[in-house]
């Protein structure tokens, strides 16, 4: 059941779809709220998100051995990713990460969050943990800023796209040229009952202006750029989500074995839009090269500055060169490849250095 936010009820906000739904997608000005989100003068409302807590002395030991990430050191404040995996590697979950000292805060999309909880719960056996799916009594706020007046919530800062420790990158940016750096994030945790006070008088933005940002941040979003068979590589999460020299979990040896012998099937890649005609295409347009499908467009926007822009998911066997096409029923959109994924992963410019993104 979708929980309509509150905040719904502002002049012309107008409610988003999808996995967004029981939010605002925009307040009647698009543009000027995506701009207004990039300058850090506006908030917008992420309650669609789900969220999770890990509470009891073993959390962080227990977590650290069910999942892709090393959260042993994980101090108060600290803010990290971790993934949970299938025996093959494939994404399962993808979860925000902060501890307060006494619990774990899990930020996940709302499509996760009793899932998660109830797959946690089967794993306790008898250690000195409980879980718990609290959704419904906590809602999200996201800012491009860290906020001083709300220094007293509990904030998940986005460790992308830093290279974090026993992190790798298989961007064919170095760290210093990526986008994703004109895109700091913050995600706020409010109790949902002080969400509407908490915000204010607070200029607000909708979903479609943070979904623009995040796709010119090349930032990959569970559910939209992953499906069932998606390994982290594919989508550049080897640099915040996994830790490639931390102890054994599931999962691990099929994220070993890519790393370090072979290279992901697909990768994902940013896609430039004509700017010619007046409709976006949908996600799950197929991309072509030529008359042969090579992948899907699993997210688009239309940016402030760019444009019509996209991310989608691609064969690794595209060539950087070849020309490309999204069709989305008769619709032809011509769309400029931009490399994410290097399609040769020994060839990338990463590193294993890097660092949990804490407060500041």
């Amino acid at each position: 059941m979708t929980i309509k936010s509150p905040l719904l009820s502002r002049p012309a906000a107008v409610e988003a779809g999808g996995a967004d739904a029981g939010v605002a997608a925009h307040y009647g000005e698009p543009l000027r709220e995506q701009r207004a989100l990039a300058a850090g003068t506006a908030v917008v409302d992420l309650s669609y998100r789900g969220v999770v807590t890990v509470s009891g002395p073993d959390r962080l030991s227990w977590l650290n051995t069910l999942s892709s990430q090393q959260l042993t050191s994980l101090a108060p404040g600290q803010s990290t990713e971790l993934l949970l995996l299938s025996v093959q590697g494939r994404i399962e979950f993808d979860a925000r990460v902060v501890d307060d000292g006494a619990t774990t805060w899990l930020i996940v999309e709302g499509a996760e969050a009793a899932p998660l909880a109830e797959w946690l719960n089967k794993m306790k056996f008898m250690l000195r943990v409980e879980i718990a799916d609290v959704s419904a009594d906590w809602a999200v706020l996201g800012s491009t800023r860290r906020i001083p007046e709300w220094s007293q919530l509990q904030a998940w800062e986005d460790p992308w796209p830093h290279v974090g420790a026993g992190g790798y990158s298989y961007a064919v940016v170095g760290e210093d040229a990526h986008p994703g750096l004109e895109r700091p994030w913050f995600e706020y945790l409010v109790p949902a009952a002080e969400l509407v006070e908490t915000v204010g008088d607070r200029a607000l933005a909708g979903t479609m202006a943070s979904e623009a940002l995040r796709i010119a941040a090349w930032r990959p979003r569970w559910g939209a750029e992953t499906d069932d068979k998606t390994i982290p590589h594919e989508l550049d999460l080897l640099r915040t989500a996994v830790h490639l020299a931390k102890g054994c979990y599931k999962g691990q040896e099929a994220i070993a074995r890519v790393h370090n012998l072979g290279h992901p099937p697909r990768r994902l890649v940013f896609l430039q839009l004509d700017g010619s005609q007046h409709t976006l295409p949908a996600a799950g347009s197929e991309v072509r090269a030529g008359d042969r499908k090579v992948g899907v467009v699993t997210s688009v926007a239309q940016h402030y500055e760019m444009g019509p822009v996209a991310l989608a998911v691609i064969k690794r066997s595209v060539a950087p060169e070849d020309v490309l096409t999204v069709v989305d029923g008769d619709e032809p959109y011509a769309a400029a490849q931009e490399v994410i994924v290097a399609p040769d992963a020994g060839q990338v410019v990463g590193r294993q250095t890097g660092f949990l993104r804490g407060t500041r």
